[in-house]
């Protein structure tokens, strides 16, 4: 069982703190889930709980679970997320996971010169193994996702942007606009599971087919690539409030610099993943952080409802 929603391109943001200036937002995530028929027995995993990084202080939190579970407890996966894992005992024909938090995000490339940083080549030899040299972590997203294929097709198409002497940041940058240029938002041409490669052939997908295409072009030529999912704080149309539960579930793409680490970039909207992102989960592709995964007895057909708010909070 799993759920993503996704955004389309974001308007200029009046609300929340300009660029360079930390911002504090509100995160609220109601997910719902409605059954044919009775749940007997529920063994479920969500990833709902954004971490802490050098860039992104989370100050509260809270979650609840409805029916309330029987066991319930929370750890770190591989990748450093935080991974809820609960047991519902009792028959239930609507189950009801809400979350919410506050976080702060720090402004992340006030410093970034992406001339300055190494070129392409060089970062994707020292990503390569060599018996008796330095091993990167970052080298476990160079390679093949259950997402993510390595493929000449994507190869051919990051290299137009990765030619000869460019740098990662540069390269990546320019990739980045590329695909949302030449690739139409729309949500009902592919599926959660669909394949980064499938995406690419149709040219078309929703944030998570955008990242899922970026990450498998710069793996494609040696550059380590992640996938990030979390939250995107937007503006409403001009004129019109802001309504709570109109966002929803965002995800992005991080390329690594030797010189500058992670660098997030969102393609659905050609724009630096700053203090509008928060992040929610790191991993190779969606399928290592589905927002709800796990095994059901019972149930039958069951339709899902998603409410997401984002929500700049007030300086005191």
């Amino acid at each position: 069982m799993n759920d993503v929603d996704d955004v389309d391109d974001v308007t200029a943001m009046s609300d929340i703190a300009p660029p360079g200036i930390p911002a504090t937002l509100s995160v609220h995530h109601v997910t719902t889930y409605h059954y044919a028929w009775p749940v007997e027995h529920a063994q479920q995993r969500a990833v709902v709980t954004p971490p802490s990084y050098p860039w992104q202080t989370v100050s509260t939190y809270a979650t609840e679970v409805d029916p309330a579970p029987s066991h319930q407890h929370v750890r770190a996966d591989a990748f450093g997320n935080n991974v809820l894992h609960f047991m519902l005992d009792v028959p239930h024909d609507t189950m009801r996971l809400t979350t919410t938090s506050t976080v702060t995000l720090a402004p992340r490339w006030q410093s970034l010169d992406i001339e300055r940083s190494p070129r392409w080549e060089e970062a994707a030899q020292r990503l390569r193994f060599r018996v008796g040299e330095p091993f990167h972590p970052e080298t476990e997203f160079v390679y093949a996702s259950p997402n993510v294929a390595l493929h000449a097709s994507l190869r051919d198409y990051a290299l137009q942007s990765f030619t000869p002497g460019v740098t990662v940041a540069a390269g990546a940058i320019d990739l980045m606009h590329r695909i949302h240029a030449d690739f139409e938002y729309h949500g009902e041409t592919t599926e959660v599971h669909t394949p980064a490669l499938d995406a690419f052939a149709l040219r078309s997908g929703v944030c998570q087919d955008f990242a899922q295409v970026m990450i498998g072009c710069l793996r494609s030529i040696g550059l380590a690539a992640r996938y990030v999912s979390g939250y995107l704080c937007t503006d409403p149309p001009p004129g019109e409030p802001r309504l709570l539960g109109a966002d929803a579930s965002h995800a992005w793409a991080g390329v690594w610099c030797p010189e500058n680490g992670w660098i997030d970039l969102d393609p659905t909207n050609a724009m630096l993943a700053d203090t509008r992102h928060v992040t929610l989960a790191i991993a190779r592709d969606y399928s290592d952080v589905p927002l709800l995964h796990g095994v059901i007895v019972g149930g039958g057909e069951h339709t899902v409802e998603v409410e997401v708010s984002v929500v700049p909070v007030a300086s005191a």
